[in-house]
């Protein structure tokens, strides 16, 4: 087995670790466990840190376990939030629960004849019956309130200046994650809670939990965290001013997903290629190399989109995104244009100007439809005969051959969009409707 703790280490994955961590892994095939809220029916790249320590616990020859939230999602934990989320009903969370497992599928090998098959719990399973009397009897009698008003999660909400302060339901999260993590020790020989740094107080009152309840004769549990992941400026990392970017293609576009990675600075691209990658250290230490050389060329930036886009949407979407990139900022032919769907479509050129077309314009030529007011793609008939005439404008990447070429349906780009380019740059999206 790789040494797991050391694999974070070197990626700049390790924030907080408690001692004897990474001897017990180094000497023990370790089943460990994150958890994951399903508060939305996608992760968003948010997520993907600690996902990503799942995947490197793994291929490091330890068994995963991913832990979605049925129970605490209707809950809300107070770490690192000013007051208290919305609650979901039973049958939203179900939802949720299957639309993660689903996207976790393609970093974790759930099928695997291996010891270290990973597999999914949901903890509403041994919660839903688990009475209010029998949990302040069984859970609620080990840890003291004391113990749990110490905790930095909780201070931050009472001497904060939320208006709401710290409702009861949130305050008793902590003794439920650690439940999850004594009942994942006594039923699946769970061994280590994996989280970011903010759940530090709540993993380690899960490791308390269960040396109280089962004693210091036991097996010991552990703890290990990951860090905020920032930008270089300092702010929220995976933050874009339409939201979150989501894995869920349909929330965020595969081109779209690609294009955050392709856009971050050399330094977050030297940090988050090591972060959200599989790659080993020699290849990241030739591409830091090979970057450094010629930052313009963006080597890092590429091989960090390329990689991580394949990871959460395969390579047919990572073939499209391609693509997409190339007809914007490259060459590209007619076919691929028309390859693409319709969502990608629109954010290839969400930035350029738009104008509507009625369905009654099919059939004039050219140069009527593209100098009205109504679509001011040339200032007049004159100047657009020139560029055409010097093979200046295209129409859906194909060069206009005579100004006054008739707009047919058949030129109609999922039956409804027009793309023209004038000169090198400026492009125009047309809808017809």
């Amino acid at each position: 087995m790789k040494n797991f703790v050391e694999e974070l280490r070197w990626r700049g994955m390790l924030a907080q670790i408690m001692p004897g961590t990474e001897e017990y892994l180094n000497e023990h095939l370790t089943t460990a466990y994150l958890g994951t809220d399903p508060t939305a029916d996608s992760l968003h790249i948010g997520h993907l840190c600690g996902i990503m320590m799942l995947r490197h616990l793994q291929r490091c020859g330890h068994r995963p376990v991913i832990l979605v939230g049925g129970a605490t999602g209707m809950i809300g934990d107070p770490s690192g939030k000013s007051q208290e989320r919305n609650l979901l009903g039973e049958e939203a969370l179900r939802h949720n629960q299957e639309c993660i497992k689903a996207q976790v599928a393609r970093f974790l090998d759930f099928d695997s004849s291996e010891p270290n098959a990973a597999i999914m719990v949901n903890n509403y399973d041994w919660m839903k019956d688990f009475t209010f009397l029998d949990f302040a009897r069984e859970v609620g009698k080990h840890i003291t309130v004391n113990y749990m008003m110490a905790k930095e999660s909780v201070q931050q909400r009472l001497n904060g200046t939320a208006r709401d302060g710290l409702s009861f339901t949130e305050f008793t999260y902590q003794l439920l994650q650690g439940y999850d993590f004594l009942y994942l020790y006594q039923h699946h020989g769970v061994r280590l809670q994996l989280g970011g740094n903010d759940q530090w107080g709540n993993m380690t009152t899960g490791t308390e939990l269960i040396r109280r309840t089962l004693g210091n004769d036991v097996e010991p549990a552990f703890a290990l965290t990951c860090p905020l992941i920032t930008k270089a400026d300092g702010k929220k990392f995976g933050k874009t001013e339409s939201g979150n970017v989501w894995l869920d293609p349909k929330r965020t576009s595969p081109y779209k997903f690609y294009q955050f990675w392709l856009n971050v600075s050399d330094d977050d691209a030297e940090r988050y290629i090591k972060i959200f990658t599989s790659l080993d250290r020699e290849t990241i230490d030739a591409l830091v190399a090979e970057h450094s050389q010629d930052p313009g060329r963006r080597t890092l930036q590429r091989r960090l989109a390329e990689e991580v886009t394949l990871l959460v949407h395969g390579q047919q979407a990572l073939d499209m995104a391609l693509q997409a990139t190339q007809i914007l900022f490259g060459r590209a032919t007619k076919e691929a244009l028309v390859a693409l769907d319709e969502q990608t479509l629109l954010d290839v050129f969400e930035g350029v100007e738009h104008y509507n077309l009625p369905a009654d314009s099919l059939g004039r030529p050219a140069v009527e439809l593209l100098t009205t007011t109504e679509c001011p793609v040339f200032p007049s008939r004159g100047e657009m005969r020139k560029m055409v005439q010097g093979g200046g404008v295209s129409l859906n990447k194909e060069k206009l051959q005579t100004f006054d070429r008739p707009i047919t349906a058949s030129d109609l780009i999922d039956g409804k969009y027009l793309l023209i380019q004038k000169g090198k740059k400026n492009y125009y999206l047309l809808t017809v409707a």
